[in-house]
């Protein structure tokens, strides 16, 4: 079968086994690219706009959108996200560094490779532990990385770039890529560069967000340009197996609302027994269905939660109720340009201090992004938790902070949040 080669636009073949077919499970219009934040100059400005399909492939399964950004626009110099900025990935990246050193017996010196590393936070664990570390990201992320000591080179990945790293740094024992192997668009380039600079005994350790997750707990607000894959474990063994790997290992992890990590080796390995536990788990829900049946469902309930919200937030609009949203994560961009919620719903989002998001215009719905001061000083009447997969942790810190108002849950189901647990406020 022949290997899919990256494109941009319209794309009319699967990305894993370019079956000519896809069938779409749900339009969410056309949007900006979520993390293109306008400033008040470029807000006077034309704002490019592309299709936001999630469509199946019928015959491997693979759930993908039908048009690809170019990678230049999407992933932008300024791309404004610091890894470091996340309480959640920095507890996640911290327990995948000492999982790893642990069950692959890494020594000191053995090297370390993150594809997508970003601002360094995972390589952060495996060098404090005394391996050899290199980051690879294309954004000024990589700068950040390089001036907090984490070795860092800031191109894309592929086999030109491996080849490159291959020989001034030699082979890796372990190259990971969280977050960031599911937006990648030329896969199977990118997967020979990983197999070129994997050592004999080396591993491959993906994390993406999963596709049993987003469909179990209504997440289409994962669905966005910059993804460009949602990955169940089926298609991920077939694409590794097109390009002579093995998945040896796969689990769920609670990360990012939901993620599976895959381990995958060169050559013909036998798995664990998680590998086909986790398929059986994936066909009895449904994610195979021929007839797409829980996919179509997923579609009809967001489509349900888009006029639920909608309507819940206009319901206090007209009661004079001031409502601003709680943290600017990407993927809410694509909530809210799919609700059509804008500056006249939210009179801003709140970040952290430090957040390169702070002063510009979320893409799109053109919401400002304030420091999260401005929500104690201001207390508005009702808080919207756009990041609601975290928002537990959110809402607790919050309230102990000084929030006095309400909070709104949107997803799986809008929810208005009166009374918050376990906190010392």
């Amino acid at each position: 079968m022949k290997k899919p080669a990256g494109r941009i636009g319209h794309l009319a073949l699967c990305q894993i086994c370019s079956h000519p077919k896809l069938e779409t499970i749900l339009s969410l219009g056309h949007q900006a690219l979520i993390s293109s934040y306008l400033t008040a100059e470029t807000l006077k400005e034309l704002e490019v706009i592309y299709p936001l399909n999630f469509c199946r492939c019928p015959r491997c399964g693979l759930l993908q959108l039908d048009y690809i950004v170019d990678p230049q626009a999407a992933f932008h110099p300024a791309y404004p996200y610091h890894t470091g900025m996340t309480n959640m990935l920095i507890r996640n990246f911290r327990s995948l560094a000492e999982k790893t050193i642990r069950d692959y017996g890494l020594r000191k010196g053995n090297l370390v490779i993150d594809i997508g590393s970003n601002d360094g936070t995972l390589l952060r664990g495996f060098k404090e532990a005394g391996m050899r570390v290199l980051g690879i990201e294309p954004t000024n992320a990589a700068k950040v990385a390089n001036r907090n000591k984490i070795p860092t080179i800031q191109k894309f990945f592929n086999k030109k770039t491996a080849r490159g790293v291959l020989k001034k740094f030699g082979k890796a024992r372990v190259i990971i890529s969280t977050n960031a192997f599911a937006h990648i668009n030329e896969l199977f380039d990118t997967i020979s560069g990983i197999k070129l600079l994997l050592d004999r005994d080396g591993v491959f350790i993906s994390e993406s967000q999963y596709l049993a997750a987003t469909i179990e707990k209504l997440q289409f607000d994962c669905i966005y340009h910059e993804h460009l894959r949602y990955y169940s474990l089926k298609p991920m063994i077939k694409m590794f197996s097109m390009a002579s790997m093995s998945v040896i290992d796969a689990e769920r992890i609670s990360a990012a609302g939901g993620s599976i990590r895959v381990y995958a080796v060169n050559g013909n390995k036998l798995s664990h027994d998680r590998v086909k536990s986790l398929l059986a788990a994936e066909e009895k829900i449904g994610l195979y269905d021929v007839k797409s049946k829980r996919l179509k469902e997923f579609a009809r309930q967001a489509v349900q939660v888009k006029s639920e919200l909608s309507t819940l937030l206009s319901s206090l609009k007209k009661k004079n109720k001031k409502i601003v949203g709680i943290g600017s994560p990407a993927r809410s961009n694509s909530l809210l340009g799919f609700t059509k919620i804008d500056n006249d719903i939210l009179d801003y989002a709140c970040e952290r201090k430090g957040s390169p998001k702070i002063g510009l215009f979320s893409p799109g719905m053109h919401i400002p992004v304030v420091d999260e001061k401005v929500l104690f000083q201001d207390q508005p009447d009702y808080a919207l938790v756009l990041s609601w997969h975290i928002g537990d942790e959110l809402m607790r810190k919050l309230r102990d902070l000084g929030y006095k108002g309400k909070f709104i849950i949107p997803l799986p189901k809008p929810k208005i949040i009166t009374q918050i647990k376990n906190t010392h406020a």
